[in-house]
């Protein structure tokens, strides 16, 4: 492993944090549709260019956008892979809890 780089399941633990957050949230919906500037971001929201700049930086560690310089702006783009990423890991959860559910049908099936 490369030293500084997160573990895949350290990866996953950052985007389910940063997708704990509602603007976040909303942020990466909106830049999965449309590249959008930190500062039309900022104007959708009732809170100042730099916060909205620290929430593209926390879903960017996430892995769930990604930045790039336009000029003076700074243009931000949605990771769709980071988000299936993220569903898989849920899935997985899905398929535990399920096979579990079946075992308690079985049990409760044999019981007289």
């Amino acid at each position: 492993m490369v030293v500084g780089s997160p573990a895949p399941s350290d990866r996953t633990d950052e985007v389910f944090r940063a997708l704990a957050d509602a603007t976040r949230r909303d942020i990466v919906r909106t830049v999965l549709t449309e590249e959008c500037s930190v500062s039309a971001l900022a104007r959708r929201y009732p809170m100042s260019v730099t916060a909205v700049q620290k929430h593209v930086a926390v879903l960017e560690r996430a892995g769930l956008v990604s930045r790039r310089r336009c000029g003076r702006e700074s243009l931000v783009r949605g990771d769709v892979e980071a988000l299936a990423r993220a569903r898989r890991a849920l899935d997985a959860l899905e398929e535990i809890w399920r096979h579990r559910v079946e075992q308690m049908d079985r049990v409760l099936a044999e019981d007289p």
